[in-house]
C-alpha cells in the first residue's frame, strides 16, 4: 500500500511531490508562501509534497503558473503519466473523471454519501477519526463542502443517482438535530431535477462491502485505508452492472421519498427513530 500512495518515497506522487518541495525551496518560500502564489490549501500541499495526496490538472496548472521557469513541466508530466497503463489507481485523480462527468452514480453503505451530506452531518462524522486534529478537521470539512458546490452547482450539473442506504437514515451520527437536517436535505437534493434518489433497504448485497461512484468513463472505489480510481473500460461495466442490480433492490422513488418524510419527522421529535418491519410501505 505504501508503494501504491507514494508514502515510501519511491512511488510517482511521491517524485511529483519531491520536485514540488525542491522548486519551492529554490524560490525560498514556505508552504504558506507557495499556498499563496498557488491558491492550494497548505495542508493539501504538505500532503502532495510529502506523496501522501496524487495531483490534480488544477495543481499542476497552478505549479507551472508558479514556476514558469518549469516551462509547463507539471502538466506535461501530470498528462503524461496519468495514461501510463503501469501507474497505480490510487494516483489517478478521481476528481478530474468526476468535474467533466454527464453522469454520477453513489453509493455509500452505513452513512450518508459525502456529496449529499449537510456542513454539520460532514463536521460530526469527520470528527470520529481516530487521531485527527482541529486543522485536519477543518481541511476535510473544507474541502468536502467545496466539492459538493464545484459538483452540484456547476451551470450544467451532472445527472446523479444517489442510493442511500436505509440504516444511515437510522445511524446517530452527532445528534438527532442534525439528523433532522440531513434528513430534510436528502428530500431537498430528491427535488432536483438532475437528481434520483432512492433508499436502499437493509438486505444483502455484493455493495454493501463499500462505497463507489461511476461517472462516465470511470470508477472511484474505497476502503478503510484509501480509496482508488479505475479507468479499465471491463472495470467500469462491472461496477455499473453491480450499481444497477443494487439499484433494482431499492425502493421506488416515492416510497424512498416518504420514508425520508417519516423519518425526517421521527429525528425531530429528538428520538431516534425505530425501525419498521416493513419499511417500504410508507
Amino acid at each position: 500500500m505504501a508503494d501504491t500512495n507514494g508514502s515510501n518515497g519511491n512511488g510517482v506522487a511521491s517524485h511529483f511531490g519531491r520536485q514540488v518541495r525542491r522548486d519551492r525551496l529554490a524560490h525560498g518560500w514556505s508552504i504558506t508562501e507557495l499556498s499563496v502564489q498557488t491558491g492550494i490549501n497548505a495542508a493539501h500541499l504538505s500532503r502532495i509534497e510529502n506523496g501522501r495526496r496524487p495531483p490534480t490538472a488544477r495543481i499542476a496548472d497552478a505549479l507551472d503558473k508558479a514556476f514558469p521557469e518549469r516551462r509547463g513541466w507539471y502538466l506535461q508530466w501530470f498528462d503524461d503519466i496519468r495514461t501510463a497503463p503501469e501507474i497505480p489507481a490510487t494516483f489517478r485523480s478521481w476528481s478530474d473523471y468526476e468535474e467533466k462527468s454527464a453522469t454520477l452514480r453513489a453509493w455509500m453503505p452505513v452513512i450518508i454519501d459525502g456529496l449529499a451530506q449537510t456542513e454539520d452531518y460532514a463536521a460530526a462524522q469527520i470528527a470520529t477519526e481516530p487521531g485527527i486534529d482541529a486543522a485536519g478537521r477543518d481541511t476535510r470539512l473544507q474541502a468536502r463542502m467545496a466539492r459538493q458546490k464545484r459538483l452540484l452547482d456547476r451551470q450544467k450539473p451532472p445527472l446523479l443517482t444517489l442510493l442511500v442506504d436505509e440504516a444511515a437514515l437510522y445511524r446517530l451520527v452527532g445528534s438527532a438535530e442534525i439528523m433532522t437536517v440531513q434528513l430534510r436535505h436528502l428530500l431537498g437534493m430528491a427535488a432536483r431535477p438532475n437528481v434520483v434518489l432512492q433508499v436502499m433497504p437493509e438486505v444483502a448485497h455484493a455493495s454493501a462491502a463499500s462505497g463507489y461512484l461511476i461517472a462516465d468513463d470511470a470508477v472511484w472505489s474505497e476502503n478503510v485505508i484509501t480509496g482508488g480510481t479505475y479507468t479499465a473500460q471491463e472495470t467500469v461495466t462491472a461496477a455499473t452492472l453491480r450499481f444497477d442490480t443494487l439499484r433494482g433492490e431499492c425502493y421506488r422513488v416515492s416510497e424512498s421519498l416518504a420514508l425520508l418524510e417519516r423519518l425526517e419527522q421521527a429525528w425531530t421529535g429528538g428520538n431516534r427513530p425505530t425501525r419498521q418491519v416493513a419499511a417500504g410501505s410508507a
